[in-house]
């Protein structure tokens, strides 16, 4: 028994009144009040289209993997439009028992000082605008591209991994608490 592969599968985006999307190829730009991000999309065989306010992307004949990505391009796209009308805002919290850990921005680096005692701090890369705040015991890493901020909070989670050491006993790291869409 062969199965069926769908003539076509496709999604739409609605973009909202305050976000203005353009398109050139494949490459979609979406503005807003808190700035504006532009992705290529030429690496997905699917195609768009934008009517107005609403972004149709879709996939003829697809394979399963093609199927897929039409929805991955639809999230992407989404949380484009969710960056640049509210941003986002990855919350991470200082946690040490023994060594009282500081971070502090240097560039485009989180450097991470005294963590178990180190002497040399460890650091963690910033990736794309993605902004990082250092308030009291918490880390704010803010930005509009998801990925980059994303990216950021994992990299300083990754930067206090505690090796040799039963991590059940050293609890001593930075983690992100919490995820949110505001800036």
């Amino acid at each position: 028994m062969t199965h069926m592969r769908a003539v076509e599968v496709s999604r739409t985006v609605q973009a909202p009144d305050d976000v203005e999307v353009t398109l050139e190829g494949r490459k979609i730009t979406v503005k807003g009040v808190k700035g504006t991000l532009t992705r290529d999309f030429a690496y997905a065989p699917v195609s768009l289209s934008i009517d107005g306010k609403t972004i149709r992307i879709w996939a003829e004949w697809p394979s399963k993997k093609e199927a897929a990505l039409v929805g991955t391009v639809c999230s992407h796209i989404q949380n484009m439009i969710k960056g640049v009308r509210t941003g986002f805002t990855y919350k991470l919290k200082i946690v040490f028992s023994h060594f009282p850990i500081s971070a502090k921005i240097k560039d485009k680096t989180v450097l991470i000082e005294n963590f178990t005692g180190e002497r040399n701090p460890r650091k963690a890369k910033i990736i794309g605008d993605a902004q990082v705040k250092v308030q009291g015991e918490d880390l704010l890493v803010q930005g509009i591209n998801l990925e980059d901020v994303s990216q950021t909070a994992a990299n300083i989670e990754q930067a206090t991994k505690v090796k040799r050491k039963d991590p059940r006993i050293f609890l001593d790291g930075i983690y992100v608490y919490e995820r949110s869409e505001v800036m």
